[in-house]
């Protein structure tokens, strides 16, 4: 396994572990043997566990972000804006499916650092800023915006849940109708 393969193993093993069992119950040791390296491996790569968690925390976040950033159709409607965050988040958890987990398990950490907060900060920003507009165009319901976060995200993960346990299908009908009863839950009803 190269360098670069083993950090990856590492990264990757310890997301899983980490989403499933939080950061407090996993150790070094299981991520070592979910990712079929010594545990002084995952001390050439990183100091200890909190900077692994701290830097698997800012690589997610970053490219949760990023996924949600690229192609971003500020110039269309509300509607169309929501639709897109919802695919992304589609798109974000079928590349990894424990990502969006991990990152809610661990937003309020007390082992982050400063640049870890700093980027969930911008994450939380960057959602905000959709719906205070959607609130300001008379769009989205007049809520405090991290409610509708937690509405839009809370209700995702817990279908994604369903999903990975066999109880719900992803097949692009039902997705669809999904995504409308979300929005639903968010817009203002005129």
């Amino acid at each position: 396994m190269t360098t670069l393969n083993k950090r990856e193993s590492i990264l990757k093993s310890a997301l899983v572990l980490f989403a499933e069992r939080g950061f407090d119950a996993t150790t070094v040791p299981m991520i070592a043997n979910s990712a079929n390296v010594g545990a002084g491996t995952i001390y050439r790569y990183f100091d200890n566990k909190e900077v692994l968690v701290n830097t698997l925390f800012q690589e997610t976040v970053a490219t949760f972000t990023k996924t949600i950033e690229e192609q971003f159709p500020y110039h269309q409607s509300t509607r169309q804006q929501f639709q897109h965050i919802y695919k992304t988040m589609i798109l974000f958890t079928n590349q990894n499916e424990h990502a969006l987990y991990f990152i809610k398990k661990h937003s309020a950490g007390h082992f982050l650092d400063n640049q870890s907060k700093s980027d969930f900060t911008e994450l939380l920003n960057l959602l905000k800023a959709f719906f205070d507009t959607g609130k300001k165009q008379s769009e989205i319901r007049d809520l405090p915006s991290e409610a509708l976060i937690a509405i839009l995200y809370g209700a995702f993960l817990e279908l994604q849940n369903l999903v990975r346990a066999g109880e719900l299908s992803s097949e692009p009908e039902l997705l669809s109708k999904i995504e409308e009863s979300l929005w639903d839950s968010v817009r203002l009803h005129a």
